[in-house]
């Protein structure tokens, strides 16, 4: 009989996000569940001194993470701490402060080191403030930008999962006035591309098939209401469709996802962030996650922000951080799969070149 054992649990590196958020508390309730310790191992980046100020303010104190010394190894079965900073920061749950801000880049910096490092497998990020983060270190809109800038990801796509369904945007963090002119056929083309590699390898769909969305009301309703859509976006997708990928559209956005044409597809592309993540949100039930496609490494975040208005109550929902630390296991493991079957495997290591 062949040895069947146990499947290596994916190590989880874990930013806290803006401390003043409601970062720590969705991580520490998603890992109070012990059963999930049989998929994963998680390994926070923060403080000691800031959890437990933390967990005080919380009144959070059955919680407890395995604080790992130096030269000392973290524990499969237990969520592991690795200090980043050893200063005592003033907490202010609920308010953006610079030093929200500041440490939780100290945070981010750690565990995207840890990654390139191969210290841990997968990165998962809590919700950071766009605006309190913004640094020297730090001039990115988000996440996304960041990370692609850090893993050579040039272009990365921010994909938004629930399930089965999966939304991308061809424009991301910019002002809805910079749209139009932001999108071309080439931008569009190398989404679809990057959405069909991303079902591929990490989700192991044999073979995608896509809905484009349009950009003006009704598609542009033949050049009536815009020309875009015909100039542009369909261009895109008959080269892409000409390219053998199964993309169509563009669809209008409104009715697309009023009915159930969606589910028809694997994958959704919409033309701006809201017009995506508007009715992404609305359909996912809290378990959204925001998965980065593109770069080499696997990023995935809950679907919401910092939540001032719910810090230190104790009434933060862990469901989507939850959902991001299951769908970065699941999308670890599949690249792993996909490079075994293919000559040409997809870069799936934790290290990246440092920069």
């Amino acid at each position: 009989m062949r040895n069947q054992s146990k499947p290596k649990k994916v190590r989880i590196g874990i930013s806290v996000g803006d401390i003043n958020g409601i970062g720590l508390e969705v991580i520490m309730k998603a890992f109070s569940d012990n059963r999930i310790f049989d998929l994963c191992t998680p390994v926070v980046y923060a403080s000691s001194n800031y959890v437990m100020a933390y967990q005080k303010e919380m009144g959070m104190k059955n919680f407890s993470f395995n604080f790992v010394k130096p030269n000392s190894k973290i524990i499969s079965n237990r969520a592991n701490l690795i200090n980043c900073w050893e200063e005592d920061v003033k907490l202010t749950l609920g308010k953006e402060t610079d030093e929200g801000g500041a440490y939780a880049l100290k945070s981010l910096s750690a565990a995207v080191d840890a990654l390139k490092k191969g210290d841990v497998d997968a990165l998962v990020t809590a919700p950071i403030n766009k605006h309190n983060i913004q640094s020297d270190e730090f001039n990115f809109p988000g996440h996304t930008e960041y990370l692609a800038n850090e893993f050579d990801g040039e272009d990365a796509l921010m994909f938004m999962v629930a399930d089965s369904l999966r939304i991308g945007v061809v424009t991301g963090h910019i002002p809805i006035a910079n749209v139009a002119s932001s999108i071309t056929i080439e931008k569009i083309f190398k989404k679809i591309d990057q959405i069909e590699r991303s079902l591929k390898s990490d989700f192991n769909i044999r073979k995608p098939k896509i809905a484009v969305l349009g950009l003006n009301p009704h598609s542009g309703d033949k050049g009536v209401i815009g020309k875009e859509d015909d100039a542009i976006i369909l261009p895109a997708v008959e080269k892409a469709f000409d390219s053998g990928k199964l993309v169509y559209g563009p669809y209008s956005a409104d009715s697309f996802f009023a009915s159930d044409v969606f589910t028809q597809f694997d994958a959704v592309l919409a033309m701006y962030h809201d017009q995506g993540l508007i009715p992404f949100k609305n359909m996912s039930f809290n378990r959204g996650v925001n998965f980065t496609a593109g770069i080499s490494v696997v990023r995935t975040s809950p679907d919401h922000g910092t939540a001032y208005d719910l810090a230190g109550k104790n009434e933060a929902q862990e469901s989507s951080f939850r959902e991001a630390v299951y769908l970065a296991c699941k999308v670890f493991k599949n690249r792993l799969e996909f490079s075994k079957l293919h000559e040409n495997p997809l870069e799936i290591t934790s290290v990246s070149k440092n920069k």
